[in-house]
Parts: structure tokens; sequence; C-alpha cells
């Protein structure tokens, strides 16, 4: 399958093109820079000059491929209008890659984040939060799951809150470059709130699954550690990095901080059972040990 990414040189997205092109699949890689496009073909991809604003780049991608796979995004939470800025327009892009492929029955695999249910860890059969900083991502997913009725074989990933590698990525890397710049190990709270986590190379795999297998209208969780203590992620940052480890207000996070502050377990125990995805590789706490000081 020749495939349409997104994002496909970030931390997530190397992973995804290498997973992509180590099981006999083709890449098309959408790329904002010079850079990007030379990391691309570095990879094995064919780089697609372009940013999600490119909404006629997006087109032509479409018609050049099999399936897309969308995991860019403006990783902008300095301000709550700049996400909403960086939401609004990756729904812009987003439409665009679903109104290409209607009536195709091609694969469009998107992502998300797990979503929290109090007093328990989420499954996929839990909704996505349409409200909050984040909700307009929520309700743009939902909105491609709906493509489902209009001939595409649309997917959603729910990602955990921190995907990691070699001990960056996700909201644990930002407590790491955070303890780096204030010299404290922050921890959110108390630190009793549990986040889910994946490495990379695992969340690759089941991105290649979905876009294979995963009938239209699905949601998979590529959660491999159901739920470690933030506090527990703060002492192997301060261990590492030699800091003292300290609670910390959730404001301290900007736009951010109410998600930080949240218990918010997941499981993934039904996209185990239906596409036989395994996690392989180190834990989050395992893979933070190689943060260097």
């Amino acid at each position: 399958m020749r495939v349409l990414v997104t994002g496909g040189t970030g931390l997530i997205g190397t992973a995804v093109v290498a997973e992509l092109l180590g099981n006999g699949h083709t890449v098309l890689a959408l790329t904002r820079s010079d850079a990007s496009a030379r990391a691309a073909e570095a990879s094995g991809a064919e780089p697609l000059k372009g940013g999600l604003a490119d909404l006629d780049v997006l087109r032509a991608g479409v018609a050049r491929t099999d399936g897309v796979i969308h995991l860019a995004f403006r990783n902008d939470f300095s301000s709550p209008e700049a996400l909403a800025s960086a939401i609004a327009e990756e729904t812009a892009a987003l439409t665009v890659l679903g109104e290409a492929l209607a009536g195709s029955d091609r694969p469009l695999v998107t992502v998300s984040g797990t979503p929290w249910v109090p007093g328990r860890a989420s499954t996929e059969a839990d909704p996505l939060p349409t409200d909050g900083p984040v909700g307009g991502r929520g309700r743009t997913v939902n909105e491609i799951l709906g493509l489902s009725a209009r001939g595409v074989r649309s997917t959603a990933v729910r990602l955990p809150r921190t995907v990691h590698h070699q001990g960056t990525g996700g909201f644990a890397g930002v407590l790491t470059e955070t303890a780096r710049r204030t010299g404290v190990s922050g921890c959110p709270g108390d630190g009793t709130q549990r986040w889910p986590a994946v490495h990379a190379l695992d969340a690759a795999v089941l991105f290649r699954l979905a876009l294979e297998r995963g009938p239209a209208g699905s949601a998979w969780h590529a959660v491999a550690d159901e739920g470690d203590r933030v506090r527990d992620i703060a002492a192997v940052i301060g261990r590492r990095l030699g800091l003292p480890v300290e609670s910390v207000p959730q404001d301290a996070y900007g736009p951010l901080g109410p998600i930080f502050a949240t218990d918010q377990p997941s499981s993934s125990a039904r996209t185990r059972e239906a596409l036989g995805w395994e996690p392989e590789h180190p834990g989050l706490l395992q893979d933070l040990e190689n943060i260097q000081p």
C-alpha cells in the first residue's frame, strides 16, 4: 500500500514510517521544511513539500496514495488561543483529507488522546471528551469516524499521555524539559494521578495494524502502561537530572495544567484481543532512565 503520512518526521512519525517501510508499504511523507524533506528521504520515504495548512497539497497527496495516516499537529501550548489555532488548523486538514477519500473505501487513520473516566481505566468503548482544552480534537475525530458512512475506512488510534523513546516524548518529556529550565522536577499536585504511556515503536505497530485491518469507524488504544503515578515519573526525572522533586501548582503548565492534574489510566485490552497487538519495548519508567543529566 502507498501511504500518505502527515507528521512523518516527528518522534512518532519516524517510527510509523519505519514500521510501514519494514512491512512492504511505501510512504509519501508530508514535509514542512527542507530539513524534514531530507530526513524523509533518508528514511526511505518520498517527501511531499507542504504543511497542514496547504490544503491543495493534501488533496494532491491523497490522489497519489492508497490510504492516509495523520499524525501532524502544531504543538503550540503556549496559550489557550495558540492551542485553539492549532486545533482549528488540524480540523481543516482532516476535513479535506476525509472529503478527498469519500466513496473510495480507502483507510484514513487519525489520532487522538485516550479519554479519562472517573474511578476507572478508560476503554476503547468510552467516548472522547468534546469539551475542555482539547475538546475540539475530540469533536473532529468523531466527525472523521463518522465518514465510515460515506465510504471511508476511517479509524482512530488513541495515544496515551506519553509516547516515549529513549527517555523523551509526551507529557513526561514536558516534565523533563520544565525541570531542566526551572531546576526542579515538578510534580503537578500530589502526584497520585496516573498517566498511561506507550513506547513509540510499539505505537507504530498499532498504526500499521489499524491501517491494514481496522474496520471503518473503529477506535484503538495504544496503551502499554495502564497508568504510572506522576510522582514516580517526577522522581525518576529528578534522580536522572540531579534535581529536587517538588509539588507544583497545575497552572505552572499553562493550558495543559488541568489535563496534567487529572487521573487518567487507560486500558488496551480490546485492542490487544482484536488486533493481536502486544507491546514489546520498555515501559515509561524504565525508558526514562535514558535521560541524560
